[in-house]
């Protein structure tokens, strides 16, 4: 076939650009369209012989491997076909999860750049996506344990829909709404789901012309629902995120301005904030606040357009948040604030790339008008400019700041530098501090890039560059580790992007500084160096391994090295190379630590220009090398090894000319005996081999050519250019392989001679030499290892059966193998297993080498010239590097040079790498099977190590566990006599797998699950298994555990659709290369799937072991079995029978697992239902009109709600009437179709015995059986942990099943044992009771009306027992029991129960607690029920109002939260009728009547005593009315949706006279509640109608006589405003009546007012709540200067009053802004000062101002104080010191 032909006209959508410039890019197109072809042909083959295991799974491996390789190298029908594929596959409806998520994963890469693909390619229905969430999110038979789904399976198929839900068609918005809008009942969990469905799949990115079909049909109505809701519920977050992404992708077509105050509000209240003193806050508001990305998102998307409008009000919000940002405010708040701060200016450099750098693609584009100008963005880096400074020194560090100020330094220099320069330049300079310099030096780092590259904003930014490199050099300080490594940091990156050149002969002004400044950096680090040098005594001794820090010194000394000298111009890089070179040859170093330094220090100085440097030091190395070895061993010759091994990993080329000296050096000495000189001259081996045979760039500047071109400052922080980046490669020569293949055959050959001499017995070798031998060998194939070809020979057949072909890919990396010359791999493959048995059987104690050994094999197999850590790890660091200096403004890969020529790098590395999926060859079988030898041998270090290769092998061999696992297992089974322990447990440890590998235990393939869980099993009788052993114990622990944790559902059924599959068989470009199947082939795979699948359905057969193993082995079948119950296959006869027996095992673990099993074996034998749909309108007679949604009690959804005038008393009327189960259903609209059970077929209650199945017999038999009963009842209400057992879910559902299969048929043997269990008070037999009650009562949900009606008879009377035993254990359970029997039941079903519950719950018998029980288990049943027994709320209602008067508390507090309930229903939501259930505002027109005795008094104290309850005067029973008020308030602050604004305000006053002012414990309940009260009201949510009404009540509080309720007024109106800031501010007369009420309670006589109220002001001042202009600072002044009078006698306390206010008014300014100076502060001080000789308070409080203000102005004090005059500094210092006592 030829591929070249068809390739004409092919554009691939988006290719990897790096493989273009690797040195044999000219191979990769080729390489890339034949692996295409054969991609595409397999897939179709697979899909098409419906196999999808393992044929499909197989090449959509491959499709993965491909897209990573050469990104989307494929034409976009290819594109669009694959993805078409994929989706059929993730749609499949029986795909067994683990599958569906491989096809889901590569879907999402499939679909990543959304730009390459419009709506008009690509098209993808929702249906099938949405039933497939559906499916696996809300799945029912997942709580019983009938389906089993990965951990991650939620996060990948949402991931997956935000990928496709760009595709869906324009109608499927109405289609979805229709879907959805029946959930929307604010009361019911459904409403959840609902808003969560609708912010995962509703589209948002359409066309313009396509919005009316978008978000135009939903926008108005959602918006309007948030808005109108208050208290957070959990689902409002998903609103939000949903109104996020649209304004984000619709910038420009939403109109938000009216929404911008609610927003913003909301924000503010969403952060958490405390504010005052006091505050409580509502629970609910720390879950379910909103997510910090989404709403950076948001107002990214909310600023710009005519006016800025959101612009203002973020300044606003920033203005009001600023203060929490300094270092001293600390809390549970802070990492969201930080979040936000770090979050948002990247959020807004995303957008303006968008608007101004974006490639041009599909998308609609944001409309002129809208876009951010450079004013916007210079407004936007204000307003946030404050807290981000004051963020840089936050006590959790610097780097949320510092990404800060990366994004805003990008987008406005010439505002974000200078600042942060500033606070730099001071940092230098004090030596007090150093956490301000880590800090400004890590935020420099990342505005780097914008400090030096040429812009038109901020010109002046590069003369800071030489300041800055001088002013850091002090920072080299080995006494503060991380101080010294930020400074590496910064000189690095500084070096990085600008050349180091001497210019002096250019007429410009930087002349001649360049040169000083690299010798200087020099002279630092020699300084550094000398100071690490360990103490020069610790030579001798054997622990000289270096510490952490110091390798990380190590580290950032020599890139910090290597950088400076490869941005050097060569006349400044040979003074330094000289300079190291004498540094390095005149000393002698201790080759640990030092030595490594100083070695790594000329390695980065040779790397650069490899020709001069090797000059100098290899002729030096070689002289003195071979001057010692004639004698003995010292320092010396091991320093100088060193350095040569390090010197020599420079470009290969370079190294020939010392051809000669090289091998000689080597020859002598690898046979050194000293451990340490050999270890040295084997690195030098490797090193050198590896710099002669592997590929790899030789230089890093950060412009291609040399730097003697004309002025380099116009290449300052400069991108380098991925089209011409000009990369110089080293590719291995002809010479260069002689040289490598002659020292193979020097050094390598003998050893290997000398090693098969040893295993032979001609020349035994002492362990020593063995080692040293092998050390060779290794570091031999470590140099050498990508030029030897790997591992060939043939192939493992018939491991997998497969009609496909399951080949590997070969990838070229730019070696041509040598077939003529000596395959060393293979040589040094035989000879290690020869030795590897050698050593097994003759010393098997010699670990050391073994350890070698298996490294060699590991290597052997994997390693190609680099190893997959290394390449982690720098790819880890390759991205850290490119977040940090990357610029997201113009995009497009603008990357430093150096950074891109290190990514190329990493592409070739990557493709070294690529082993998945290799073929499984003989060899490699034959190492297997040695590592298992290993694995399983005597010592335990050696088995780990050897089981991690095998590990790793298994991952990359395809197929291989299939061969291993038979193998593992012989050595676990019964019948292997010979074993030892250790062989045991290492096979064990086998299963087992390495933490994060593969798990043999747990594979998803049936053959080896077959084989593997009944041998764990059966392994208990092996001869070799010891349990004494805790550690065997703990191991098995281990397996069942982690097959636990890794078992998902493995599929039985596959059923493939063919439409796609021929499309892609016809494709071109490529064409894909096998002919399509024959109709033999398809047939066969047909055949092939059914004989599969029966196959499957009989599952692993583990009932054998269950009845004569110790105890462990039996839990452990009995675990493992429970995980074959499936719901797509009935469990076989004999484990139904294993199950229901263990119900009543004596072991209470194995009952536990049954309970679950049998209820879940129910599930699957559940008869299937007949539905009916049904049309509302014929049920009610009532016609909806389709138009206007009418939402709430109407006539329309009457026929739902409870009616006791209508229930279903007989056989008749039960027939007649039509029950709707669903609670939600109708509240909101209709669903399209409504399904209910039908009623008229006969009820098949009694299931014939002869009809049922084999497994229900069995149910029904042993259920038959009294003794079988008698025994279950007595194991279930066995009590467990004492005090900690509650409702138990699996047990309901275990009864719930059994009453829903076979009816009342069991009754007659349990209801003995029921009544007498209730009978009983204990906590655990209640329990038990209320398990089987509320199984019963949702079990008989579809019995006839004779059933149900007999069920009733007996438990009313049951439930009353009950409950008269309630005690303080059980109340809870029998809430959860009568709320669970409620849930999702159609009310008029449950008449029995609601009725006798509602008969009278405060009857007063038992006692207060009976009463507050039986209220709870009420409002249980009724919350359930929700808005469909109003008629029940009603006569609730009514019934309690005449006992509001409680004198217990307890009854009280559960009064409360009822009355919470019956109120729930009345909420103002959009669109909603007004509600039939109780209304709030009469009923607190009711309670105001009856607390009018109270509302004439001025404060209220509560002098009743709880004792004498025979007191009936109206006040007092006023007083007790008031308390359970109290509760009720309480209760409902943060549970309903909608706050009752008018009528909180009319109880307002009335707390307002019984709130304390100070906090005190001792205070009576009444006081305490109403204090909260009135904080978790001040925290409500305001809309701009209910502001007047609010004010009106607070001027009339203010004017109140009790100082108590002015003071109060004063903490509300805080609260309230900081909650509502962006609301208040857009009612301007409102501010005005605001300020108008502070400066009214600023003049009051009572001092603690005035005082409360300069703190007031103060806050409002800070938040930027109303300004502080001229005429409100003359009004304070005027008031300050009120004249007192001379006399001392008469003061006139008026006046001191108003010369009081005025002096607090001041003060309040000045405290408002802790953090700087403003303009008019100097002059306030100043008059203030003036006020320290006033009369109490006066002086008092100026001195408290002070000395507050000295105390936040003291960090910046140099800053500060530029802004005042001399005059005035004078007085100040004068102010601020204390004065000496001594004076």
């Amino acid at each position: 076939m030829t591929v070249d032909g068809d390739m004409e006209g092919f554009i691939p959508q988006k290719e990897i650009v790096y493989n273009g410039l690797l040195p044999y890019s000219d191979r990769l197109d080729r390489e890339a369209t034949e692996l295409l072809a054969e991609i595409k042909a397999n897939l179709c083959r697979a899909v098409l012989l419906r196999e999808l295991w393992p044929g499909v799974a197989f090449w959509s491996r491959k499709l993965f491997s491909f897209l990573k390789l050469y990104g989307r190298r494929f034409s976009k029908e290819d594109h669009v076909l694959f993805i078409k594929l994929l989706y059929e596959l993730v749609t499949l409806p029986d795909l067994e999860p683990h599958m569906m998520q491989i096809y889901a994963r590569l879907l999402i890469q499939l679909l990543k750049k959304k730009e390459l693909l419009s709506r008009d390619d690509l098209q993808l229905p929702w249906r099938p996506l949405y039933d497939l969430y559906e499916r696996i999110i809300y799945s029912k038979t997942e709580h019983l344990g009938l389906i089993w789904f990965p951990n991650s399976v939620d996060h990948i198929l949402k991931a997956l829909i935000k990928s496709c839900r760009l595709y869906f068609p324009a109608s499927s918005t109405k289609e979805m709404l229709d879907e959805w809008r029946p959930l929307l009942c604010v009361f019911d969990m459904v409403m959840q789901k609902a808003i969560s469905n609708m912010e995962l799949f509703l589209p948002t990115i359409m066309p313009p012309e396509e919005h009316s079909q978008g978000f135009q049909m939903w926008f108005e109505e959602l918006m309007n629902l948030w808005m109108s809701v208050q208290n957070q519920p959990s689902w409002e977050g998903h609103l939000v995120n949903l109104f996020a992404r649209l304004a984000n992708d619709n910038i420009g077509y939403v109109d938000w301005t009216p929404y911008i105050p609610t927003i913003f509000t909301r924000i503010l209240r969403s952060l958490n904030l405390p504010v005052g003193v006091s505050q409580m806050v509502a629970p609910r508001y720390l879950t379910n606040s909103y997510d910090v990305g989404h709403l950076v998102l948001w107002i990214t998307a909310l600023l710009g357009g005519p006016g800025n409008p959101g612009q203002k009000q973020l300044t606003c919000l920033f203005n009001s948040i600023a203060s929490f940002y300094h270092p001293s405010n600390h809390g549970r708040w802070q990492s969201r604030l930080m979040r936000l701060l770090q979050r948002l200016p990247a959020s807004v450099v995303r957008r303006v790339h968008r608007e101004r750098h974006a490639e041009p693609s599909w998308i609609t584009l944001v409309p002129e008008c809208q876009r951010l100008t450079d004013e916007d963005l210079q407004d936007f880096t204000r307003s946030l400019m404050g807290a981000t400074l004051l963020a840089m020194f936050s006590k959790t560090g610097s780097t949320d700041a510092a990404y800060a100020l990366q994004n805003l330094a990008l987008l406005t220099p010439e505002l974000a530098i200078p600042p942060v320069l500033e606070k730099t330049y001071a940092a230098m300079q004090t030596l007090t501090e150093p956490h301000t310099l880590t800090a400004t030096l890590s935020c420099m780092i990342g505005m780097a890039r914008s400090l030096v590259s040429p812009n038109n904003h901020y010109p002046e930014g590069r003369a800071h560059v030489l300041p800055l490199l001088m002013g850091s050099l002090p920072g080299v300080d080995p006494n503060d580790f991380s101080k010294c490594m930020i400074t590496f940091q910064f000189i690095t990156t500084f070096t990085t992007l600008v050349p180091l050149v001497d210019c002096s002969s250019a007429p410009s002004r930087y002349s001649d500084l360049s040169e000083v400044r690299s010798c200087n950096t020099h002279g630092q680090c020699f300084a550094l160096i000398d100071s690490s040098t360990l103490e020069q005594t610790r030579d001798e001794t054997e622990t000289d391994t270096q510490t952490h820090l110091e390798s990380l010194v190590e580290l950032g000394l020599s890139s910090t090295v290597s950088t400076i000298l490869t941005q050097c111009s060569k006349e400044i890089y040979k003074v330094a190379l000289q300079k190291v070179f004498n540094f390095a040859t005149s000393n002698i170093f201790e080759t640990c630590v030092s030595g490594r330094m100083v070695a790594d220090m000329c390695r980065a100085a040779a790397k650069c220009h490899p020709a001069e440097s090797l000059r100098l030091f290899v002729p030096h190395c070689c002289s003195v090398i071979f001057h010692i070895t004639d004698n003995e061993l010292d320092k010396e010759l091991l320093w100088n090894l060193q350095l040569l091994s390090e010197v020599t990993r420079v470009d290969g080329e370079q190294l020939l000319k010392y051809q000669g000296d090289l091998e000689r050096i080597l020859c002598v000495c690898v046979r050194l005996r000293c451990k340490r000189a050999y270890t040295l001259a084997c690195n030098l081996l490797e090193h050198t081999l590896r710099s002669l045979s592997l590929i790899y760039p030789t230089e890093y500047r950060s412009t291609s050519g040399d730097f003697d071109s004309d002025l380099p400052i116009r290449d300052w922080g400069r991108a380098g250019d991925v089209a011409a980046l000009g990369v110089s490669w080293h590719v291995p020569s002809q010479e260069e392989e002689d040289f490598v293949f002659q020292l193979l055959s020097h050094l390598l050959h003998p050893e290997l001679q000398r090693i098969k001499g040893h295993i032979s017995g001609d020349q035994p070798m002492s362990r020593e030499d063995l080692l040293q031998s092998l050390a060779i060998v290794q570091h031999c194939l470590l140099g050498a290892g990508s030029i030897l070809p790997p591992l060939d020979g043939l192939h493992v057949s018939d491991l997998v059966p497969s009609m496909v072909n399951l080949g590997e890919i070969k990838l070229h990396i730019g070696v041509h193998y040598d077939d003529s010359r000596e395959n060393y791999r293979e040589s040094i493959c035989q000879t290690m297993r020869l030795l590897l048995h050698h050593i097994l059987e003759h010393s098997e104690d010699d670990t050391k080498s073994l350890f070698v050994i298996i490294k060699i094999i590991s290597d052997l197999m994997f390693f190609r010239g680099t190893h997959k850590k290394e390449f982690d790890s720098r790819w880890k660091s390759f991205t850290l590097v490119k977040k940090s200096m990357e610029n997201r403004l113009h995009g497009k890969k603008q990357h430093i040079r150096a950074l891109l020529i290190d990514r190329v790098l990493l592409q070739h590395e990557m493709r070294k790498l690529v082993v998945e999926g290799s073929e499984y060859k003989v060899v490699h079988q034959e190492l297997l099977c040695d590592l298992l030898l290993l694995s399983t041998s005597t010592y335990s270090q050696v088995r780990s190590r050897a089981q991690n290769v095998l590990m790793a092998a298994l991952g990359t061999f395809s197929f291989s566990y299939r061969d291993l696992i038979p193998r593992i297992l012989q050595l676990l089974s019964p019948q292997h006599t010979t074993g030892t322990q250790q062989q045991f447990k290492g096979a064990l440890y086998c299963l087992l797998g390495v933490h994060s590998g593969v798990c043999l235990a747990s594979t998803r393939d049936w053959d080896c699950v077959g084989a593997v869980w009944p041998a764990l099993v059966c392994c208990g009788l092996s001869p070799s298994m010891n349990l004494e052993k805790p550690s065997i114990g703990r191991l098995l622990d281990d397996i069942a555990d982690r097959i636990h944790r890794q078992h998902d559902t493995i599929g039985i059924y596959f059923t493939v659709s063919h439409s796609f599959t021929n499309e892609i068989a016809q494709s071109e470009n490529p064409t894909p290369c096998l002919e399509a199947p024959s109709k033999e082939e398809m047939k066969e795979g047909q055949q092939r799937q059914r004989i599969r699948n029966l196959f499957f359905t009989r599952p692993v057969c583990i009932y054998v072991c269950l009845y004569f193993r110790p105890w462990k082995f039996e839990h452990m079948a009995t675990d493992l079995l429970s995980l074959q119950l499936r719901d797509d296959h009935p469990l076989p006869p004999d484990a139904v029978l294993y199950f229901t027996q263990s119900l009543v095992h004596d072991s209470i673990s194995i009952r536990k697992v049954a309970i679950l099993a049998v209820a879940g074996i129910l599930k699957q034998q559940k008869r299937p239902v007949k539905k009916v749909s049904v049309k509302p309108s014929d049920i009610s007679g009532i016609e909806e009109e389709a138009e206007g949604v009418c939402v709430g009690d109407r006539e329309g959804n009457r026929w739902l709600q409870y009616d006791s005038n209508n229930l279903p008393l007989t056989q008749e009327q039960w027939d007649s009437q039509r029950y709707m189960e669903k609670t939600h259903c109708g509240y909101y609209s209709w669903p399209r179709e409504m399904m209910i059970y039908a009623a008229s077929e006969k009820p098949n209650d009694d299931l014939p015995y002869e009809e049922m199945s084999e497994g229900e017999k069995i149910i029904f038999e042993y259920f038959s059986d009294p003794e079988f009963i008698d025994q279950l009842i007595e194991f279930l209400s066995l009590e467990e942990r004492k005090g900690k057992d509650s409702f138990n879910p699996r047990r309901f559902c275990l009864f719930k099943g059994l009453f829903r299969n076979y009816g009342d048929v069991f009754l007659p043997l349990l209801w003995p044992h029921l009544e007498q269990l209730a009978s009983d008070p204990h906590e655990s037999s209640q329990r038990c009771v209320c398990e089987i009650t509320a199984g019963l009562i949702r079990g008989s949900k579809l019995w006839s009306f004779s059933k149900v009606d007999r069920l009733w008879q007996l438990l009313c009377p049951l439930i009353r027992t009950a409950l008269s035993n309630i005690t303080v254990e059980t109340y809870t359970d029998w809430g959860t029991c009568i709320a669970t029997a409620c849930e999702g039941r159609d009310p008029r079903k449950l008449h029995w129960l609601l009725e006798m519950l509602m008969e009278s719950p405060l009857s007063g018998e038992g006692g207060s607690f009976r009463d507050a029980s039986l209220l709870y288990v009420l409002q249980g049943g009724l919350a359930q029920q929700q808005w469909r027994v109003s008629e029940l709320l009603h006569r609730l209602l009514a019934y309690l109002e005449p006992k509001l008067t409680q004198v217990y508390k307890n009854v009280r507090e559960r009064i409360g939260s009822v009355l919470t309930y019956i109120f729930m229903i009345d909420v103002a939501l959009p669109h909603t009728r007004p509600t039939s259930s109780p209304h709030v505002a009469e009923f607190v027109t009711r309670v105001l009547e009856r607390l009018k005795p109270l509302t004439s008094e001025p404060e209220i104290h509560n002098h009743v005593h709880e004792e004498n309850t025979q007191e009936t005067d109206e006040r007092t029973q006023a007083v007790k009315l008031l308390k359970t008020v109290l509760k009720w308030l309480m209760a409902s602050a943060g549970r309903t949706f909608t706050t009752p604004v008018q009528q909180q305000l009319q109880l307002l006053p009335l707390l307002f006279k019984i709130a304390p002012v100070e906090i005190d414990e001792s205070y009576d309940e009444m006081k305490q509640d109403a204090r909260t009260c009135l904080s978790l009201m001040s925290q409500g949510l305001l809309y701009p109608e209910h502001i007047p009404l609010v004010l009106a009540a607070l001027e009339e509080m203010a004017g109140s006589r009790s100082w108590h309720a002015r003071f109060s007024v004063l903490t509300y109106l805080q609260i309230m405003i900081f909650y509502n800031l962006f609301t208040l501010l857009s009612v301007p007369a409102e501010v005005l009546r605001i300020r108008k009420l502070v400066m009214q309670l600023l003049l009051d006589e009572q001092l603690e007012v005035r005082d409360m109220a300069c703190t007031t002001l103060s806050g409002l001042l800070q938040c930027q709540f109303f300004p502080l202009d001229s005429s409100l600072q003359t009004q304070l002044q005027t008031l300050s200067q009120t004249c007192l009078p001379k006399a001392r006698g008469e003061l006139a306390s008026t006046d001191l009053v108003r010369r009081h206010a005025g002096v607090l008014g001041l003060s309040a300014c000045i405290l408002s802004s802790p953090y700087d100076v403003p303009d008019w502060m100097p002059q306030i001080l100043m008059d203030l000062s003036d006020h320290l000789n006033d009369p109490q308070p006066i002086e008092m409080t100026v001195k408290k101002t002070l000395s507050e203000f000295r105390r936040t102005h003291h960090d910046n004090w140099q800053e500060h104080r530029q802004c005042f005059t001399d005059d005035q500094l004078l007085v100040l210092t004068d102010l601020l010191v204390s004065p000496c006592y001594y004076a």
